[in-house]
């Protein structure tokens, strides 16, 4: 009964180690993969803030490009030059357009009047700043433009139109002719230069906030007499 006994008492002991050997090896082998885990979770953390920093930093780019200057960009990227603009025949001719004698004749016909004047230290016109620019004027029935090109420069460019005839019009569609009323429709953003009496002569000026281009429409007895658009030179 004794030896019984012994026997059964080691083989209860014999399995209580085994068991715990057992355990050991478990909990080793959880420990593992668990590790594995918190690994691909930190991998994944860092490919989450580098994505997540990504719009951002896409954003602090576009937040950081320098705004378009009104009346520095050619007019069909540029809402200013747009407006500073009148048409004629499906023509859309503004301030700042390039146009030498040929494009002039195409779009306007032939002119009346060509004069063409460079200027010298010695001309008279006491334009210091131009000297070395030549500027040339066409003379249409019922309108005037301007054109300058810097010295020794191949492009000239419009930077003063002056109408008075109906038949050439703004891009809203403002004429000689039209009423004070009818204009201040089209633009309310312009406004009277002196006091506005419907009955006294006055202009009403259309100025961007570049303080550059205008458009200015003289009125005369509570109509547009005349229409002037024009870039101040430097």
């Amino acid at each position: 009964m004794m030896k019984l006994t012994k026997k059964a008492a080691s083989f209860i002991v014999l399995g209580a180690l085994l068991t715990a050997a057992l355990t050991g090896c478990q909990s080793s082998d959880a420990t593992s993969p668990a590790t594995g885990q918190n690994t691909a979770n930190e991998q994944n953390t860092g490919e989450d803030t580098t994505n997540a920093n990504t719009p951002a930093s896409e954003s602090t780019e576009e937040k950081g490009t320098e705004a378009i200057k009104e009346g520095s960009m050619e007019k069909e990227g540029n809402v200013v030059l747009k407006e500073l603009a009148f048409v004629y025949n499906e023509h859309t001719i503004a301030i700042s357009d390039t146009a030498n004698e040929e494009q002039m004749e195409q779009m306007l016909g032939k002119p009346d009047n060509l004069k063409s004047h460079t200027y010298t230290a010695d001309d008279g016109t006491n334009m210091d700043t131009l000297i070395g620019f030549t500027e040339k004027v066409y003379t249409y029935p019922g309108l005037e433009i301007k054109t300058i090109s810097i010295p020794e420069g191949k492009q000239d460019s419009i930077f003063h139109i002056e109408i008075t005839d109906p038949k050439y019009t703004t891009v809203r569609n403002i004429k000689a002719g039209d009423s004070l009323d009818t204009l201040k429709n089209a633009y309310p953003e312009g406004k009277l230069v002196g006091d506005g009496a419907p009955d006294e002569e006055d202009d009403f000026r259309y100025e961007p906030s570049n303080y550059v281009d205008v458009m200015s429409f003289h009125i005369k007895d509570a109509k547009v007499e005349s229409i002037q658009i024009y870039s101040l030179l430097d």
